[in-house]
């Protein structure tokens, strides 16, 4: 497999369709890195055969939701009943913003 390699002045034409403004130190130490992250592809993209078929999990998948059913629940009284305040079957708490907002 040949080795990906990437110049510094390809990291600085990327650099700037980018619009990234990067000084030449960054492009030193930027060069490389980007080299490693090349050949990191290239190994994995060898590593796939044409008998592979491509997938986007490697576990099927299946629907874990449960039946949409209405069930029973609490009445008003007893969702208010441990309240401390409330005003027209709402919690009432009290206000925090004055009345700029």
């Amino acid at each position: 497999m040949p080795e990906a390699r990437i110049t510094r002045e390809e990291v600085r034409h990327l650099a700037d369709l980018a619009r990234i403004d990067l000084d030449d130190a960054e492009l030193d130490h930027l060069a490389p890195q980007l080299s490693v992250i090349l050949e990191s592809v290239a190994s994995i993209a060898g590593v796939a055969g044409d008998d592979v078929p491509p997938t986007s999990h490697p576990l099927p998948l299946t629907n874990v939701f449960r039946a949409d059913v209405v069930e029973p629940g609490l009445s008003p009284e007893q969702a208010l009943g441990g309240a401390p305040a409330t005003e027209q079957q709402r919690f009432s708490v009290p206000r925090i913003l004055g009345d700029e907002q």
